[in-house]
């Protein structure tokens, strides 16, 4: 463990709700840090007040994550450019203009090994508009660690190797329903558009 870790954290950690919220910041933002597993040891220390670390962890989440979807938006284009064809970038930026909002709420949901920052780089390098990439962030963080919470206090902090075992053993199939529910969008789409051409002429 760094000495940032050790000397930093721990401080934080005293801040209670105000520390939650900022490690996420940190975390989201920069350093990665152990964010379930921090989460789960205060909840598991205070009970009664699990809604409020959650809330504050996805708040520090949406702002943290701020900076990454920044460098996206601000030199991310060229450096994807640097890596695929105009052609191939144009449709990767209409298929996630189709589903930017689950594409950023998904991957927020979900615990490690999820690269969730490279979705939220790939929502500024696309110009996702900030506050619906906020929400979608806040949305996601929510839900994950309401769920966490709801384990920690069902089977105690050993919950968070549970929840990120689950994940890793079946990284494949969250995918894959990953990628369906991005299908199935796409298709609706694409048939709510021509209907509504149909009935204009």
């Amino acid at each position: 463990m760094s000495r940032w870790n050790l000397l930093v954290m721990p401080a934080l950690a005293k801040l209670g709700f105000w520390g939650v919220g900022l490690i996420a910041v940190i975390d989201a933002s920069s350093l990665p840090v152990p964010m379930d597993l921090i989460l789960a040891g205060y909840v598991w220390a205070d009970k009664g007040h699990f809604w409020v670390y959650c809330l504050m962890a996805a708040a520090g989440s949406a702002i943290g994550g701020l900076l990454p979807y920044g460098l996206g938006r601000a030199g991310g284009e060229l450096f994807l450019l640097k890596r695929v064809n105009r052609e191939r970038f144009e449709a990767m930026r209409t298929r996630f203009e189709r589903q930017e909002f689950l594409a950023v709420l998904v991957p927020s949901m979900l615990p490690p090994p999820t690269p969730w920052k490279a979705f939220v780089f790939a929502a500024g390098v696309f110009e996702m508009r900030i506050l619906p990439f906020m929400l979608a962030v806040f949305a996601g963080r929510m839900i994950r660690w309401l769920a966490l919470s709801l384990l920690v206090m069902k089977l105690g902090p050993k919950a968070v190797s549970v929840m990120e075992g689950v994940v890793k053993d079946h990284l494949g199939l969250f995918l894959a329903a990953l990628v369906l529910v991005f299908a199935g969008i796409g298709v609706w789409a694409i048939l709510k558009r021509r209907k509504a051409g149909e009935l204009a002429v």
